[in-house]
């Protein structure tokens, strides 16, 4: 039996948004545009970036759509993060970011 209360319940979270300055010398290349997506993949909540805190919006757990943001170093990239593990996403995204995604 499908409990339409839980569906509404799921559809309810108020999207969370963040931004961070991509701090990794050569920008959000394919190494960490991957490892970006690898994190985003990792929950199920909805998570978008963009490069102005208005948009557009580009799935973050898309490799190639992530590729195309083409955001270089120092640009600040933002987070639109929905759904019951939006936090914790949220979290590990910026704190992926300020790393510089392991590139030192």
């Amino acid at each position: 039996m499908h409990d339409a209360n839980a569906s509404r319940a799921a559809e309810t979270f108020m999207p969370l948004t963040a931004s961070a300055v991509l701090v990794n010398p050569v920008g959000l290349h394919a190494r960490p545009s991957v490892k970006l997506t690898q994190c985003a993949k990792s929950f199920a909540s909805k998570i978008e970036i963009a490069l102005a805190a208005d948009g557009p919006w580009t799935d973050a757990k898309s490799p190639v759509k992530v590729m195309r943001v083409k955001a270089p170093q120092g640009a600040t990239l933002h987070f639109r993060v929905t759904g019951a593990d939006g936090e914790t996403a949220l979290a590990a995204l910026l704190a992926l970011v300020h790393d510089g995604f392991g590139e030192g």
